[in-house]
């Protein structure tokens, strides 16, 4: 389980695909690791299959890859890392599967005074579950829903949120897991 507040942003060095799905290589200080320990990057929980200081390597499956955007990823892409919570830690966020349950995309952003309003799109199939003040993660961040219209909600990006997550520098029609 996670809390969808983000630890840290690390950055993907190494990415290889295979047949089977990729692997990946994310540059971090979040150490010490440890072998199979669970970090959400960018939502979807993967396990720590190898480390050193300042990186740690996972994998990420095919069905990962159909359920997630880690498959648009690439070497550079800088990416939203949360460890997973220890009995009694606090929950300042919500609590978060790291089990994406679709992709949706950025519609736009618009300022609003020292605040950004990001409008996304969900998958029609996640529309139900979606309730103004609800809470949803976009690419592992916790967010309070604004409103909704259709396939469509929005939320408001406080400027912590704005400077210590990569929403900041993500464009109109980046895909997001939800």
């Amino acid at each position: 389980m996670f809390t969808g507040l983000v630890e840290q942003i690390g950055t993907i060095d190494l990415l290889e695909r295979r047949d089977d799905g990729l692997s990946l290589r994310i540059a971090c200080a979040l150490h010490p690791y440890e072998l199979g320990e669970s970090i959400a990057v960018d939502g979807a929980c993967l396990t720590v299959k190898a480390f050193e200081e300042g990186f740690f390597d996972a994998d990420a499956s095919l069905e990962t890859l159909d359920k997630t955007n880690l498959g648009d990823r690439e070497e550079g892409d800088r990416v939203h890392l949360e460890r997973a919570l220890s009995l009694g830690d606090r929950l300042g966020g919500h609590l978060v599967t790291g089990h994406v349950d679709g992709v949706g995309r950025l519609v736009e952003k618009a300022p609003s005074g020292d605040y950004v309003r990001a409008t996304f799109e969900a998958p029609t199939r996640l529309v139900p579950f979606l309730a103004p003040k609800g809470s949803i993660t976009a690419n592992g961040v916790s967010l309070t829903v604004n409103t909704v219209a259709g396939t469509r909600f929005d939320v408001m990006l406080v400027p912590y949120t704005l400077e210590e997550t990569t929403f900041h520098e993500m464009a109109s029609e980046t895909r997001v897991n939800l």
